[in-house]
Formats: C-alpha cells, structure tokens, sequence
C-alpha cells in the first residue's frame, strides 16, 4: 500500500483547528447557505483527498445522492507545494458531467490555484460549476462561491491530524 505523506503541524503556534464536532456545524451551515441560494446542484464532485469529507457531508445535508471526485495532488507539506496542482488517476468521467449543475467541493482555498484548475475543466467540458470549501485564504486566487469560514492560518483539520495508521506488529 502506498502511503500519502502526512504534514505534521505540531511545531506551528498560530493554526486554525478544526474538530469534529465544529466540522458537522461548518457542514450543516454551509449547506443551508447553499439551499438558500439560487443554485441547486444536481452533482457533488470532491476534490480529493481534502474534500472527500466535506464533499459527503454536503451531499447528505443537501439530499444529494449524486456524487463523484477528481483528484488534484498539490500540497506535499505544511507551506509547501508542488509547481503546480496535477491530476491524477482515476478521473472523473467528463462524458457524465456535460450539462449538469455541479458543487465543487475541497476543505480549503488556499492558493485556490486547485480549485482554479478542477472549475476550469469540468466549465470546459460542459459543465456549470460552482464551488464551496470550508476555509477560503485571502491568497486564493479564486473567490469560491459558498465559505464557512475565512482565516489566513494554517488548518489542521481532523482527518488529517494525526499521521497514517500503520499495521501493529
């Protein structure tokens, strides 16, 4: 099994921490945002890993049974990043998103250069798409559509808190 690498944020002072507790509020509130907006998706796509959870959670509180995921790699540490986000197999069936209403879902808008480049491609392969993320940082380079909470600290978030589980011996 190949394992994803796991940022240890212990040594930062200033860090926004969500818990699990908080994240079923954020998810609760965020979706009554979106129920009370002019959009109602048809399809949630994730953005994974990060937004595997929120992307679940939205579903459910919005009544979505339609769901799917990209995966994007990025971030290969606290602060750092690769050049630029890739995408990476499997991928999303593009044929089955052309013409629906989509919520793009990821835990936080950081650089928002992820977010940027899953928008972009499902808009070019017919889609309308909108976004909603937990957390949105002032340096994202997009403004997503639904945000819970904005803050400029790192976030540690309680699905990736703690490192991996390994086999006990």
């Amino acid at each position: 099994m190949s394992q994803a690498y796991h940022a240890d944020s212990t040594d930062l002072n200033d860090k926004e921490i969500l818990t699990w507790d908080t994240f079923g509020t954020s998810a609760r509130e965020m979706a009554q945002i979106i129920a009370d907006s002019e959009y109602d998706p048809e399809i949630v796509i994730a953005i994974a890993r990060g937004g595997l959870l929120p992307a679940g959670a939205l579903a459910y509180a919005l009544g979505l049974k339609l769901s799917d995921a990209i995966n994007v790699e990025f971030y290969t540490d606290v602060h750092e990043t690769l050049p630029d986000p890739i995408l990476l197999a499997p991928m999303l069936d593009i044929e089955a998103i052309k013409g629906k209403k989509l919520l793009v879902v990821d835990d936080v808008a950081d650089s928002g250069r992820t977010l940027a480049l899953v928008l972009e491609l499902l808009k070019k392969h017919g889609a309308e798409a909108q976004s909603a993320v937990i957390y949105a940082k002032s340096a994202s380079i997009i403004d997503p559509d639904f945000v819970w909470k904005r803050t400029d600290q790192w976030i540690v978030f309680p699905w990736s808190a703690e490192p991996p589980v390994v086999a006990s011996k």
